[in-house]
């Protein structure tokens, strides 16, 4: 049995379900929505590759490892922006984030 197309298309969709319902079954944690954001950004990319290879052409690959840039340093950015909001306001719930309003 060979892996196809169509086997990595469905893992790619079963990823990006997941991190949609992720998002909006637990609206009450950052981190838990950050992680979901990141499932989302992993099923494309799965989604780029596996089309690239199966296409012959380098060019989703090479905007799969664009992707991978701009998700390390939305996950780099996200969590700092978390820890300096946990230490000025002492939770990272999503309800405190109102109070941020300048």
């Amino acid at each position: 049995m060979a892996v196809g197309l169509g086997h990595y298309l469905t893992v790619a969709a079963i990823l990006f379900v997941t991190g949609v319902f992720g998002i909006f079954m637990n609206r009450k944690n950052i981190i838990t929505i950050l992680m979901s954001v990141e499932l989302i950004l992993l099923s494309v990319n799965l989604n780029l590759v596996a089309f690239s290879h199966f296409l012959n052409d380098l060019a989703g690959q090479v905007f799969a490892l664009f992707i991978l840039t701009v998700a390390a340093a939305e996950a780099a950015i996200g969590l700092a922006i978390l820890v300096v909001f946990f230490r000025n306001r002492g939770s990272i719930a999503v309800d405190d984030v109102n109070t941020m309003k300048g």
